[in-house]
């Protein structure tokens, strides 16, 4: 039997292995610190905030309501206007009515991925699967833009990761050629009581003392390495070491998910659910320089029979899990782009919402869904979507594309997941062309097609 390692503290595989490397002289962290000072990167400030609806939010019970269609299409719920006149929405988002003037709409998003893992994969690396999976199984063979930001950032300075998952992160992509390191730090559900991120208090969790062994362990085999370096090609590491302890011990870290920062009347403005809660961290994290957060919006709570927006007949029923998820929806994205306008945030923020798809212009009816009762409901449909996004110094209070008048497809304006990626590709300063390698030794553009929406810059 092979011998069990003893590992100190409760890190996972993924910190485990990146401090083991400074541990044990290898020079993961410090490598990258030095080649980015050697090639005179420095990091982007501009963030980017996805609240993602995974399942497939209705277009037509959210942005895109056709009041006038068919019973058997325009669903249960009434359009509110907004103050943008002609920008309609759902009734069940009256505080997103109010501030219409600070987001815009897209509805004519498309493709061709009905699946749910399929979809997503589409939406959030910007590559269409090879061989679509029906079963949504699948898991991606590209990098999502999250984990595309986060290796061309790099480490920050001060220790906060690039990529969070608030609560968790998008579970069918995957980081493949940019290596683990490039993967989400998921946070937990912010909700709970005394909220701490599972992981973050690497140092508190390690004795001090250990600690500083480690250091001293790392400097002797420097100074022995550096012994046998005969060309002076070791000349200035240390530097580049301390700054990778400096990040590993950074107290402003903790500092910038710590929740009870805030005080009462804007955590309550946000809502004391998950999703509210979600939100003001996500805030907190662009804030202080994270580029990219995801915002886990599936379910509201673990108790809700409501686990995802996939909003199929014999699932849930479409009115009563809406009702559900609107209010906090509305609540917490209101909150959020309400506090990134009056800080003054808009142009280094970008706010995102979003599924995979959408949903079938034609209601569906089932006799009994997961609860036992009949219900009303939609099914799969990545013909037509819609988006709402805010900030990033874009042309809000507008509407972008239109559908015809049972929302099946795009009549003006058509938006791809490419072009949408293009934007968020715009906003974070990354160059959508540039190439990466592959495990086959093939560059892989970040993206294959696409154009920044034009109707937005």
């Amino acid at each position: 039997m092979k011998q069990q390692l003893n590992c100190l503290g409760p890190a996972t595989r993924r910190e485990f292995m990146r401090i083991g490397a400074l541990a044990l002289g290898g020079m993961t962290l410090p490598d990258v610190l030095a080649s980015r000072a050697a090639a005179g990167q420095s990091h982007s400030e501009t963030s980017v905030i996805l609240f993602w609806m995974w399942g497939g939010p209705s277009q037509l019970e959210t942005y895109d309501l056709k009041p006038n269609a068919p019973t058997d299409y325009r669903g249960p719920f009434r359009p509110i206007a907004t103050n943008i006149p002609g920008m309609d929405i759902c009734e069940h988002l009256p505080l997103q009515a109010k501030m219409a003037d600070k987001f815009s709409i897209i509805r004519s998003l498309h493709h061709e991925m009905s699946a749910h893992n399929d979809g997503s994969i589409e939406v959030l690396t910007g590559k269409t699967p090879t061989v679509p999976d029906v079963t949504s199984q699948a898991r991606s063979e590209h990098p999502d833009f999250g984990m595309i930001a986060a290796r061309m950032r790099g480490p920050r300075p001060d220790g906060l990761p690039q990529y969070v998952g608030a609560h968790k992160a998008p579970f069918m992509t995957q980081p493949q050629y940019l290596g683990l390191s490039s993967k989400a730090f998921e946070t937990g559900d912010p909700s709970v009581k005394d909220f701490s991120p599972p992981n973050l208090k690497l140092i508190a969790d390690t004795d001090n003392n250990r600690f500083i062994e480690r250091r001293s362990l790392v400097s002797q085999l420097d100074r022995y390495r550096r012994d046998l370096d005969l060309n002076g090609s070791l000349d200035g590491i240390d530097q580049f070491r301390g700054a990778a302890f400096d990040i590993l011990s950074s107290t402003s870290v903790a500092a910038a998910f710590d929740l009870k920062q805030e005080p009462d009347s804007v955590r309550e403005r946000y809502g004391s659910h998950r999703w509210g809660q979600s939100c003001l961290l996500a805030r907190r994290l662009a804030e202080a320089g994270v580029a990219v957060i995801n915002i886990d919006a599936t379910a509201t709570n673990d108790k809700s029979p409501h686990f995802s927006w996939d909003d199929h007949a014999a699932a849930f029923d479409l009115g009563v899990a809406n009702c559900e998820r609107l209010p906090q929806m509305d609540q917490a994205l209101s909150a959020l782009i309400g506090e990134i306008f009056e800080r003054g945030l808009d142009r280094k923020i970008l706010v995102l919402a979003c599924g995979e798809f959408g949903r079938t212009p034609r209601l569906g009816f089932a006799q009994t869904n997961f609860q036992g009762q009949p219900s009303y409901g939609r099914d799969h449909w990545p013909q037509a979507f819609s988006a709402l996004i805010s900030g990033g110094g874009l042309r809000m209070g507008q509407v972008v594309g239109a559908t015809n008048s049972k929302a099946e497809y795009p009549t003006q304006s058509p938006v791809t997941p490419q072009d949408l990626l293009a934007t968020v590709y715009r906003h974070l300063g990354i160059d959508a062309a540039h190439n990466f390698i592959n495990f086959a030794g093939r560059p892989v553009p970040i993206l294959p097609f696409g154009d920044p929406i034009k109707e937005l810059i």
